[in-house]
């Protein structure tokens, strides 16, 4: 039989090959020629309407179209007739489920193609437009139509109790969607998650996730994050939890300072408790149950409005919630005040002034020792110097340096040598004194000299002794004739009574009878109350 199919075959087996190559091709474009042209896969959600193009391509044969008809596969095997349009019978809609949503967009055989309104997840299938033809029988064409749903997305924590057993604490679920949906949890509490998945009666898929852990009560209010992502949504959903971990209360004691004084009135404690749910009664006893009288409690403080030995105790505070109690204790000491804190500013006032007194008396005592020694460099006799003619000085000794001693006696002449007022200026110059101070009849070679004046005329009034190394300028602070005539002006004014001697001052008359005066006046003249001036270094008896 091989032999005899070779012989009606004729030609070589490459030959043969290649003619049946071109019967196949030629073959599918016939069909393609003839096929039924069709969108291959739509996408579409509920409640919105899709249309569904159909058109028949004949390639210019002669192919009659007899009826179009299309039918809903919505699983493989079952098949339903939902539209036919027949040229001369019209229209018809079998399916009772899409006659009142599916319309013919053209009333015309060679494109029948339909729309469907307010569509339902479960019209998703395929859909095949599909002709019946003469003489080559039927032609189709198929298109799926996938229905998509948006999920809908929730998250909640879930409230547990804290304990040693891992239990879900929170959950997320994205219901009713399609495709399917993917949940992810973003938290640092160190958890994990289990994922469960539901398909509905409608096509439509459900996921639920739930987060698990062994809750204590530092997780209480700690975040998760539930993530979902789905091919319907434009970006991921995300939801953040806290989580609600109960547990019964823990208690501290605040406020105690150990400074609790007798006659204190600020003293208070406070009961610090945490716990989920939120406490619902706080009590506070002490060791021997009441309170104390001076004791006052609001809510979890509670106030002393006096310290006394009554309070010298040990506090509790016991807080309840429907998990369970819990309590504290604090045992409080009374001391006796040291003080009384209202008398802290008078005492510290009376120290300050303590202070400022104590300065001002230092002060007082250095300007007086001050002006002590200033007045014995300028020749003030001290306080257990006495003053006498002669040689001068306590008990008879000699002055000092720097000493200026004026000494005025009784029964001497005035001014003018004459009259009742014997407190004219008597001058006497002793010619020098050594380094000692003691007077001597050697010039002293330190200061100008002053002649004696004639025997005849020599007063008898006490000698002012000058002594000691004295600044020139000093001596000389006036020139001569103004200092004699101020000198004239200020005696006459003032010298009408009393034993007063004018300023100390030295008249040096050049040898050979001139004319010439040095006069060396101590500007220390001092007003008085009364009118007078004085000088602050004569001495006056």
């Amino acid at each position: 039989m091989a032999k005899g199919y070779a012989a009606r075959w004729p030609g070589s087996p490459g030959k043969n090959a290649w003619m049946v190559a071109a019967v196949i091709i030629l073959t599918a474009q016939g069909v393609v020629a003839q096929k039924v042209r069709v969108e291959e896969e739509l996408e579409a959600y509920p409640t919105e309407s899709v249309d569904l193009r159909c058109e028949f391509v004949d390639g210019g044969s002669l192919t009659k179209l007899t009826q179009v008809s299309w039918i809903w596969e919505p699983v493989d095997g079952q098949r339903d007739n939902i539209a036919v349009f027949h040229p001369t019978y019209g229209q018809s809609f079998p399916n009772m489920a899409f006659k009142d949503r599916v319309i013919f967009l053209h009333k015309e055989l060679r494109i029948p193609s339909i729309r469907i309104n307010n569509l339902r997840m479960s019209d998703a299938g395929r859909y095949t437009c599909e002709y019946a033809t003469y003489p080559s029988g039927n032609e189709q064409g198929t298109t799926t139509l996938i229905m998509l749903a948006k999920p809908k997305n929730s998250a909640r924590a879930v409230t547990v109790q804290a304990g040693s057993r891992s239990v879900a604490v929170a959950r997320c679920e994205a219901a009713d969607g399609k495709p399917a949906a993917t949940i992810q949890w973003l938290s640092s509490v160190g958890g994990n998650h289990s994922t469960t998945i539901s398909n509905g009666s409608d096509g439509t898929v459900t996921v639920r996730s739930e987060y698990r852990l062994v809750p204590t009560a530092a997780d209480n209010g700690r975040e998760v994050i539930c993530r979902v992502e789905q091919r319907t949504q434009d970006r991921p959903w995300t939801e953040v939890l806290r989580l609600s971990v109960e547990y019964p209360p823990t208690v501290t004691i605040e406020g105690y300072d150990n400074n609790w004084y007798v006659g204190r009135s600020d003293a208070v404690l406070f009961c610090q408790a945490k716990a989920n749910p939120e406490p619902t009664t706080i009590t506070w006893t002490t060791a021997s149950g009441s309170l104390p009288d001076t004791v006052v409690v609001e809510h979890n403080k509670l106030m002393v409005r006096k310290v006394d030995d009554a309070v010298n105790t040990t506090f509790t505070c016991e807080v309840k919630n429907k998990h369970g109690a819990s309590r504290q204790t604090l045992t409080t000491f009374v001391i006796e005040a040291l003080e009384d804190p209202s008398s802290v500013g008078t005492v510290a006032g009376a120290v300050i002034g303590s202070l400022l007194a104590l300065l001002l008396v230092v002060t007082l005592v250095v300007v007086l020792l001050t002006r002590s020694r200033r007045q014995q460099r300028r020749g003030f006799p001290s306080a257990g110097d006495s003053i006498a003619p002669g040689n001068g000085g306590s008990n008879g000794s000699d002055y000092g340096n720097k000493a200026r001693l004026l000494f005025a006696g009784s029964g001497n002449a005035g001014k003018n040598g004459t009259g009742a007022n014997n407190n004219g200026p008597v001058y006497t110059y002793r010619e020098g004194c050594d380094a000692t101070g003691m007077l001597t009849d050697k010039p002293n070679s330190y200061h100008h000299h002053l002649h004696h004046a004639p025997a005849g005329n020599r007063p008898t009034a006490h000698d002012i002794l000058l002594c000691g190394e004295l600044d020139e300028a000093e001596r000389r602070k006036f020139n001569l004739d103004d200092s004699i005539e101020e000198e004239d002006e200020r005696y006459n004014r003032f010298g009408g009574g009393g034993n007063i001697l004018p300023p100390a001052y030295h008249a040096h008359r050049g040898h050979g009878g001139e004319g010439e005066m040095d006069v060396y006046l101590d500007d220390d003249m001092e007003s008085q109350r009364d009118g007078s001036v004085i000088s602050r270094t004569a001495i006056y008896v």
